[in-house]
């Protein structure tokens, strides 16, 4: 079997970014968030790893278990997330 090329490979997660816990608003409620976050404002169950705690279980937020990462919001490192993530923010 041949191994895929970056173009055939599916992106996936850079482990240690946590731009979209960090970024985006999140409206909906969070444990021990209740009332979602801010733009800007880390999210509680990012550790200090950027690593979310809550990845993988069931109280993890409808909202961040659908948001897939992508090149295009994502881009090459955790700076790119964070600009692209900001400006999306400003446009919503």
């Amino acid at each position: 079997m041949t191994k895929p090329t970056s173009k055939h490979a599916e992106f996936s997660c850079r482990l240690g970014c946590g731009a979209c816990c960090i970024a985006p608003s999140i409206s909906s409620a969070i444990p021990g968030m209740p009332n979602g976050k801010p733009s800007g404002t880390r999210c509680i169950q990012l550790d200090d790893n950027n690593l979310c705690k809550l990845f993988g279980k069931p109280e993890r937020p409808k909202v961040c278990l659908q948001f897939k990462a992508c090149p295009s919001v994502c881009g090459d490192n955790q700076a790119d997330a964070l600009e692209n993530i900001y400006y999306l923010e400003r446009l919503t």
